[in-house]
């Protein structure tokens, strides 16, 4: 799961990006609210933690740019502004939910995992079955029928993706950028030997599934099951 941080208190950011990080989370983080919206329209973000009192842009304004662009992660409003009001105002602009400052590092953990579960459960039930193939998510296996193979880190969160956007073609640039993020140097031809490297584990297990690359858009997921092309 990548998480973008949007918070001007530069000390708390980092903290919060290595405690997410230590979680198992990836995490971006942004200072500003211009910069901090700029992230979030990209759509490559699982959860947004966001600030309310934020120079350039504030909070409010960056969740409402958010929300009208359709875009439907999760967000926690974290912020010093306690009052009734101001929670009201949030949650009326979109916020999944609202924490105030100074908070416990335990509780803001719960909050995420609480905001996520129900959108992991539907990725579990929906989103990581595709075709004659399925992903299991506790031992980064790959499966089809009853044939299984073992799947890299950066293997499955690409294969996992693919399967998420099935049916629309994943630039290069969209796939480094959200499985390594936006300071990373990786470089495109990185994803050309995982793209190799998991269509051969297809084929080993003998599923009718594979990685189509669909020239100057990136790549594709398909597979047909029962004469029906997926």
């Amino acid at each position: 799961m990548r998480i973008l941080i949007i918070e001007d208190e530069k000390d708390l950011a980092m903290i919060l990006k290595e405690t997410f990080e230590i979680e198992g989370y990836y995490a971006d983080t942004v200072f500003d609210g211009i910069r901090g919206l700029d992230n979030a329209l990209s759509g490559i973000y699982d959860l947004i933690i966001l600030d309310v009192m934020l120079p350039e842009m504030d909070g409010i304004n960056v969740l409402a740019e958010v929300r009208r662009n359709k875009i439907e992660v999760p967000v926690l409003m974290l912020t010093a502004k306690a009052g009734i009001d101001d929670r009201v105002q949030g949650l009326d602009n979109g916020a999944d939910d609202y924490l105030t400052k100074p908070f416990a590092t335990k509780e803001l953990l719960a909050r995420i995992r609480a905001l996520t579960r129900r959108k992991e459960k539907l990725i579990v039930e929906d989103g990581l079955s595709f075709a004659d193939i399925s992903l299991d998510k506790n031992t980064d296996e790959l499966s089809c029928n009853k044939e299984k193979i073992r799947l890299s880190k950066k293997e499955y969160d690409i294969l996992e993706l693919l399967i998420q956007k099935a049916g629309t073609p994943i630039s290069k640039e969209s796939l480094v950028v959200k499985i390594w993020g936006y300071d990373t140097d990786v470089e495109y031809n990185s994803i050309e030997v995982y793209i190799s490297f998991l269509r051969k584990k297809l084929k080993a297990i003998g599923s009718v599934s594979n990685i189509k690359t669909v020239w100057g858009k990136g790549y594709l997921i398909e597979g047909v099951l029962n004469g029906k092309r997926n």
